[in-house]
């Protein structure tokens, strides 16, 4: 397709609107999946993160790191075990966890940032005690190890970075409330809490997916808003399933925490970030 300068002209000025309602707002930006590990949509997206703040956005980047952390622990001879979609964390694999996140792939994201001429800064939940966590303990007894389940959430250094006009990059482990051990925290779950402490005005979810599908074989089933309502009978029907759960979960408790709304789209499409925010098409799922 060929745009004309007429055209690339429109596109600036369907965007207004939407620049001149997100200024100055914050938008949580959960990272992670197909768009981080392929080379092209890992360029876009930085891209896209950049551009935003230069239009006025105060963006957060949570990430996750599942694939780099499972290629280290087969570098050790150590085997990935996952139990209900989470990784099992004995200490030996979390301080593979918190080597992976808050060291490589953390710095490689704020490195990336800042080459596309963004002022990035590299957090990790420990980090002024920013994400604080016990040991998640769910009804069944099933043994998760040192995954974390937060429990307070402290948004200052973050509030601070954004005031100086840095990027806050936040990888996902958590100090111990009760005790000393570090805790391995699930990516979606970390931006949802830390999206309703900061008063985010969007908590936004890259995936592999397009969003909910009403017919998963179908994906012209998309369907493109949710209700909180909602949530419980899609489930009960079928229609939310898998590893789906956990993050409506997370979008529907970020919105009811005052978050205005939360989106689930498709990382796998270059600019998808903006796309999503500055048009009047959009993509994804919204949960409102």
């Amino acid at each position: 397709m060929t745009y004309t300068l007429i055209d690339r002209a429109q596109i600036l000025v369907e965007a207004l609107p939407y620049i001149q309602k997100y200024y100055n707002k914050t938008i949580v930006v959960k990272y992670g999946g197909n768009a981080m590990i392929n080379e092209a949509l890992f360029d876009a997206v930085m891209s896209d993160i950049v551009l935003l703040t230069l239009v006025g956005l105060k963006v957060v980047v949570v990430h996750g790191g599942g694939p780099e952390i499972s290629e280290m622990l087969a570098k050790t001879g150590k085997e990935s075990v996952f139990r209900d979609g989470l990784r099992y964390t004995d200490e030996e694999t979390m301080d593979v966890v918190q080597m992976v996140l808050c060291g490589k792939v953390n710095k490689n994201l704020v490195s990336a940032i800042n080459r596309k001429g963004g002022r990035a800064i590299g957090l990790c939940g420990v980090d002024g005690g920013l994400l604080k966590a016990q040991k998640l303990v769910r009804g069944d007894g099933k043994e998760y190890g040192l995954v974390g389940d937060i429990v307070e959430v402290d948004p200052t250094l973050v509030m601070d970075a954004l005031e100086k006009g840095y990027i806050p990059v936040v990888s996902t482990v958590a100090q111990g409330l009760y005790d000393e051990h570090s805790y391995n925290i699930n990516a979606d779950t970390a931006a949802s809490k830390l999206a309703v402490a900061l008063k985010a005005e969007n908590l936004m979810l890259l995936t592999d997916v397009k969003g909910v599908l009403r017919n998963p074989a179908d994906p012209d089933t998309l369907i493109p808003e949710i209700r909180t309502t909602e949530v419980d009978a899609l489930e009960r029907e079928g229609v939310i399933t898998g590893g789906m759960i956990p993050k409506i979960e997370c979008c529907a408790e970020a919105v009811n925490g005052g978050v205005k709304r939360a989106t689930i789209f498709d990382g796998r499409i270059p600019h998808a970030l903006l796309i999503e925010l500055f048009s009047d098409m959009g993509i994804g799922t919204m949960i409102r």
